[in-house]
């Protein structure tokens, strides 16, 4: 049983002409029923399927609000609310200004407001915060930069009970 994988339908690359086909050496299962395109892995994929990034790209400046499911990547400006089930990562170069709610938080760029992450937060060489952070994981990479406040490693609840330090110096609420 010989299996293809095709390229962009012609309507989408403005073309009239018929689209290639590659043979694929190995089974993947039932065919899928809609059109498909050629991804980087050869694997076959419907483009109506929902992609599992989106990107704003370098040069775009968007305002407004991000909400959803799945992995979000900003090589441009945004300026507003991030609140998404899945990764949020800033490209080096590219900037956030508002609040960012994610499972995963990849910080390459900079941002400015609140960072709070269910499961980690990832600073790169290049990333910059300017505002408060809260995560489960905090990973920081050498020549990042950060000002504001940090909790991290802590259960819901748990906070409250933890003395603050300051000097070394456990101060009393």
């Amino acid at each position: 049983m010989a299996l293809f994988t095709a390229f962009p339908r012609t309507e989408e690359l403005g073309t009239k002409t018929e689209p290639r086909i590659e043979p694929r050496q190995e089974p993947v299962g039932s065919a899928s029923p809609g059109p498909v395109r050629r991804m980087e892995d050869q694997r076959i994929v419907s483009t109506t399927a929902k992609p599992s990034e989106s990107v704003l790209s370098a040069g775009l400046t968007i305002e407004g609000k991000i909400e959803g499911t799945g992995n979000v990547r900003i090589s441009g400006r945004f300026k507003g609310n991030i609140n998404v089930k899945g990764e949020f990562t800033i490209e080096p170069g590219a900037s956030v200004d508002g609040e960012v709610t994610a499972d995963t938080v990849l910080v390459g760029g900079e941002v400015r407001g609140k960072i709070v992450a269910s499961s980690r937060v990832e600073f790169k060489e290049s990333g910059t915060l300017v505002g408060d952070l809260t995560a489960g994981t905090l990973i920081v990479a050498a020549g990042s930069k950060m000002r504001g406040n940090v909790a991290f490693g802590w259960k819901e609840g748990e906070t409250a009970d933890a003395p603050l330090m300051t000097g070394g110096q456990s101060l009393k609420r």
